[in-house]
């Protein structure tokens, strides 16, 4: 499983997914510029064992409320997408039909419709 997660084509199709809304910028352009050495070195490091996590860039936004995030680097956060898609198809198949979080073609509005749904059978409207 580890060789399907840091392949090449894993680490593209991560990319495509990542970079997608965020090519303006600055961070994402700088690694977009240099785009195959920096996939084909992170592969290199996944394969050799000296892959070691960036530090994350700790800020505040207010959306209303004041938030403390903090953001892991491009290359990082190529490589949660990389692992995200292969574990994905692993575990998704696996969580019961109600469970929204996070999930393809569910989230929290349907989560909410079908809670309603179910408070309407169960209190007759």
């Amino acid at each position: 499983m580890f060789e399907k997660i840091i392949s090449i084509e894993n680490l593209f199709r991560a990319w495509k997914k990542f970079c997608k809304g965020k090519r303006k910028k600055l961070e994402v352009a700088l690694f977009e510029f240099n785009l195959e050495d920096n996939i084909f070195k992170l592969h290199g490091e996944l394969l050799s064992g000296t892959y070691i996590p960036d530090q994350y860039v700790a800020f505040y936004v207010r959306d209303p409320k004041l938030r403390h995030i903090h953001k892991a680097s491009v290359r990082d956060r190529i490589l949660h997408q990389a692992l995200f898609y292969i574990l994905d198809q692993i575990f998704d198949k696996r969580f019961i039909f109600d469970s929204y979080s996070s999930r393809k073609t569910k989230g929290t509005h349907s989560g909410n419709n079908r809670l309603e749904k179910f408070l309407c059978k169960t209190t007759h409207n």
